[in-house]
């Protein structure tokens, strides 16, 4: 009877071992405060996408897409949502601490200038004697030089006002500059909530458009999460990228996703900023041929070469340096189709 039980919960712990193994935990953080472009990833935990791939992701707030970078590289976090062009300013420098970019979302840049159309700015050529409002050491303001020199602008004409990025939009608004420097799929919305029409009442200048074809943010490791665990590192894109696909095709089950992550988030506006960054950062016809989450190597090349004279740094990395699709799905696993709904 005795031998009769134990062979019983040896057969129990058999079957039930796997299902007990212990799950990774994956300190995540977010590229600022909770945003409805975030939604990939509470839906990827919502849906146990995680959880099947035996990880615990736990996701915090963020403090700015260039800081999440920082925070990967002080090891307080493993992974996060972030911009590539941060990964390069630290890799010219730190090659051996800078986190990798192993799967990329935003295959267009958000970087822009935005101008009231009041201010009778049409064109870039028109920024030559107007003001242009910019935060100290965002990309946008950073590369400000580089997209003047591009496009054969008179930077001696261009007036900058430095200010917090919180006074951007207001100070656009008032008239007390001409246009902003800043991150589209923010400004934006910053707009919406100040109670304005930025389609009707402002005019876009994307970098992208005038020969700045830099990528921008997506999920980054730490070389130390890589090391010791690439297995771990295939499941979360694994998971993300299922995520991503599913919210490109449902965004009101994003939404709820987002909503159980943080319950004070406006919803209206949130699934707007969420089908902004599918329209106007995600899909594009480099990502329709290669799929979501991979680059060009070409391209990065030239975006690393923009990045290195803007910030004007010591060192050109390499792309393997700070790009791998070493643990990106199959091409044909990456097929993200968006429908607005």
């Amino acid at each position: 009877m005795l031998r009769r039980v134990s062979a019983a919960l040896l057969g129990l712990a058999l079957v039930a071992g796997p299902a007990c193994a212990e799950e990774t935990t994956i300190k995540f953080t977010l590229g600022w405060k909770t945003q409805g472009s975030d939604a990939a990833f509470f839906y990827a935990k919502d849906n146990g996408y995680f959880k099947d791939e035996g990880l615990n992701v736990v996701i915090d707030q963020g403090e700015g897409s260039g800081a999440t970078v920082t925070r990967i590289m002080s090891g307080a976090y493993d992974a996060g949502f972030g911009d590539v062009n941060a990964i390069i300013q630290n890799a010219a420098t730190k090659p051996q601490d800078a986190p990798v970019m192993v799967y990329m979302m935003w295959n267009q840049p958000p970087f822009a200038i935005v101008a009231k159309n009041s201010s009778g700015i049409k064109s870039i050529k028109d920024f030559e004697g107007h003001t242009l409002g910019g935060a100290q050491g965002t990309p946008t303001t950073r590369l400000l030089p580089v997209f003047v020199h591009k496009n054969g602008l008179d930077g001696e004409k261009i007036k900058i006002s430095n200010m917090a990025p919180n006074l951007q939009e207001p100070m656009l608004i008032k008239g007390d500059i001409d246009a902003a420097l800043v991150f589209n799929i923010t400004s934006y919305f910053n707009l919406v909530l100040n109670r304005q029409d930025p389609d009707k009442d402002f005019k876009w200048f994307s970098f992208g458009d005038y020969g700045l074809d830099l990528y921008s943010n997506g999920v980054m490791v730490s070389r130390k999460l890589i090391a010791a665990n690439p297995k771990a590192v295939a499941g979360l894109v694994r998971a993300i990228n299922k995520g991503a696909i599913a919210v490109a095709k449902d965004q009101n089950a994003a939404m709820k996703a987002a909503l159980n992550y943080d319950n004070l988030i406006n919803v209206d506006v949130e699934k707007r900023r969420l089908q902004y960054s599918f329209e106007k950062l995600i899909v594009s016809p480099e990502m329709k041929e290669i799929g979501i989450g991979d680059v060009k190597d070409d391209r990065m090349a030239r975006a690393i070469g923009f990045i290195v004279e803007g910030y004007q740094l010591a060192r050109t990395p390499a792309p393997a340096e700070v790009f791998s699709r070493e643990f990106l799905p199959p091409r044909a696993e990456r097929e993200l189709v968006y429908t607005a709904n």
